[in-house]
């Protein structure tokens, strides 16, 4: 298991914080290791609601479909993706921090079947991911 935590403290409201990353799509504007993002399904976002993912990973384009497991408006935001070779979680929680807001993105990375054996691999691996997403995070969110 592969996991990166990482906390920024924005400008920006928690309300605000919320309905940009509850809207998973949105990793597609912070995230340079995202291809492409997309809104799945329609309607309001909710437990359920679905993103298709493009995530570069290696040289290789995965594919990746994160459904929120968990809401709670405007502090947690819970999401699950799975394929053939890895299960991924990655928890989002927000607080009102002074007149901003404090955001903890916790990601935890699995690989599954055979591929086990490249976990210790993985965990370097995803280390550098996690610092350049969170860059990305925390210019988008306006923290530097």
């Amino acid at each position: 298991m592969a996991r990166y935590v990482t906390t920024i403290d924005s400008p920006r409201g928690p309300e605000d914080c919320f309905a940009e990353l509850s809207d998973f799509s949105s990793a597609e504007r912070w995230d340079p290791g995202v291809v492409r993002a997309a809104r799945a399904d329609d309607g309001p976002i909710a437990v359920g609601s679905r993103f298709d993912l493009v995530a570069a990973f290696l040289g290789r384009e995965v594919p990746l479909t994160y459904e929120i497991v968990e809401l709670e408006a405007p502090r947690l935001v819970v999401l699950r993706a799975e394929n053939a070779t890895v299960v991924s979680l990655d928890t989002i929680t927000i607080e009102p921090h002074g007149t901003g807001s404090r955001v903890t993105y916790d990601a935890d990375l699995v690989l599954r079947g055979p591929l086990r054996i490249f976990d210790l691999g993985l965990r370097a691996v995803f280390g550098r991911i996690g610092d350049h997403a969170a860059a990305g995070l925390r210019a988008h969110l306006g923290a530097g």
